[in-house]
């Protein structure tokens, strides 16, 4: 057989099955708005309550808005290239499914494990933060949770269990098993009033903005790379660029949206435009109220509240509010893309059938929503923050390759393929995303690498002794259905 008609086999399969998603699945619950929503809970979580303060006060000063800035172009430049994909390919596997299509079922399998890595993980690192912000809050009102029922056994300062963390990601996974227009009212509520708080921050807090405080707004280089100077601009934008990590979310709803086709590119470049936004107006708040050197805190907003003196007070309260709604709507829509993925996942031969199981009633995977609650909830309890966020920021920037990579390849291999949504200047974008993406991994620790060189061991095992048999057996049976000549791959 050959490689082309390998390749048209591969895209002709994840076509077929994700029509047929469409069919099991409720394929017109979610319409644009709801789509740019789902990615904005996923984008505007902890960044903003976190990532603003640290890049400014160790590596950018007031210009952390160029920072914010410069993020938001590679970030919306990969978005571009997942709205070709996605106005494509309207499947639910979202990156899974590209690379599927693109590279066959041994890269799509590897990238698939990746999204294992990012989403299940990021769902629980925003657990672990939503619950020191709830912790904080329930301490506002009189009620005290016990640090040893607050914290992971392991790390700095370490205790039992983390039972907020647990319970957070259980009571999401409650929302997406009763269905997916209930879980995206619940989502759209949560992330219109966080963005509701953080609007008056900003409305608010602007009339306490000193000139003082943003001056000098680029600080003198203190030498090294990064600390100060135009160079710890460009290290600014590698932190904060991972505040932008999570809006391919919006590519594993298109087996539920209306008119995917469309309305996806819609959701994931708005997302972008809407994120970007915030973050700049935000950060220009905070390092105008109280000069950057004192923002290196886990809760810069609230410092900058707290320089504004007691009649901020209530402003104060309502931040501790928009964190716990915004970061549960983060926690939400993370666990509704690794489900999504896992369903695609099983429906291609990966996965054991059981994983993508729809329930006739609600119409959601539940399986994999269980196992996703079981698996997630213990990770939550159990691991430090730390190891966590460096283990998700590494294999989000490998599926931002393969994205970008894939547009590529799928330009040359089906270049009269219907395309809704078409990248412009197509090498350049693709090129530049993947070039920051590698820039970006270069920067993380050795022992983040040693950890995804592991897990992909562990994912290559499961390939070789299950996928690949399983999957070239479903690939068959779709492309057999569809009354196709075309062959499966050769893994």
């Amino acid at each position: 057989m050959s490689g082309k008609g390998t390749e048209r086999g591969n895209l002709d399969a994840i076509l077929s099955t994700a029509a047929n998603d469409r069919e099991r699945l409720d394929a017109n619950a979610l319409g644009a708005f709801s789509l740019t929503l789902l990615g904005v809970a996923s984008v505007v979580g902890a960044g903003i309550f976190v990532v603003t303060g640290e890049a400014a006060a160790h590596y950018a000063g007031p210009a952390v808005l160029i920072s914010f800035v410069i993020a938001g172009i590679v970030a919306g430049l990969v978005a571009i290239c997942y709205a070709e994909l996605a106005s494509m390919i309207p499947a639910a596997g979202s990156t899974y499914s590209y690379a599927f299509a693109a590279f066959g079922s041994f890269i799509g399998w590897f990238i698939g494990w990746d999204l294992l890595l990012e989403y299940l993980f990021a769902a629980s690192t925003v657990a672990v933060g939503w619950s020191g912000y709830f912790v904080d809050l329930m301490d506002s009102i009189g009620i005290h949770i016990p640090h040893d029922l607050a914290a992971a056994p392991f790390g700095e300062d370490p205790g039992i269990v983390n039972l907020p963390a647990v319970g957070v990601m259980l009571l999401t996974s409650a929302a997406l098993w009763f269905g997916t227009k209930e879980s995206a009212f619940a989502n759209n509520s949560m992330v219109l009033l966080k963005l509701s708080i953080l609007v008056l921050v900003v409305a608010v807090g602007v009339f306490y903005v000193a000139d003082d405080n943003l001056r000098p707004f680029l600080p003198a280089s203190e030498g090294g790379f990064g600390d100060f100077g135009w160079s710890g601009v460009l290290r600014g934008a590698g932190i904060v660029f991972f505040a932008y990590i999570g809006f391919d979310a919006v590519s594993t709803a298109a087996a539920e949206s209306r008119n995917p086709r469309r309305t996806v590119p819609i959701g994931l470049i708005g997302t972008v435009i809407i994120a970007s936004t915030i973050y700049v107006a935000v950060g220009f708040v905070l390092t105008g109220m109280v000069n950057y050197t004192k923002l290196g805190v886990a809760d810069p907003i609230s410092v900058a509240l707290q320089a504004g003196g007691r009649d901020l007070d209530w402003l104060l309260k309502l931040t501790d509010v928009a964190a716990v709604v915004g970061l549960a709507s983060t926690v939400l829509v993370t666990l509704y893309g690794q489900t999504r993925i896992f369903m695609r996942m099983s429906e291609d031969g990966m996965l054991p059938p059981v994983f993508g199981r729809v329930g006739e009633k609600n119409k959601t995977p539940g399986f994999s929503i269980l196992l996703c609650a079981i698996a997630g909830g213990t990770v939550a309890g159990l691991v430090p923050l730390s190891v966590l966020g460096e283990l998700i920021s590494i294999g989000t920037l490998l599926a931002f390759i393969i994205v970008s990579a894939g547009v590529l390849r799928l330009r040359y291999t089906h270049p009269d393929l219907e395309r809704p949504f078409r990248v412009p200047a197509l090498p350049l974008v693709a090129g530049t995303a993947i070039v920051s993406s590698l820039a970006l991994m270069a920067t993380l620790p050795g022992d983040t690498w040693i950890r995804l060189a592991v897990w992909a061991a562990i994912g290559l095992t499961v390939y070789f002794f299950y996928a690949r048999r399983h999957s070239g057996e479903k690939m068959r049976e779709v492309l057999d259905r569809a009354g196709t000549e075309a062959a499966p791959e050769k893994a």
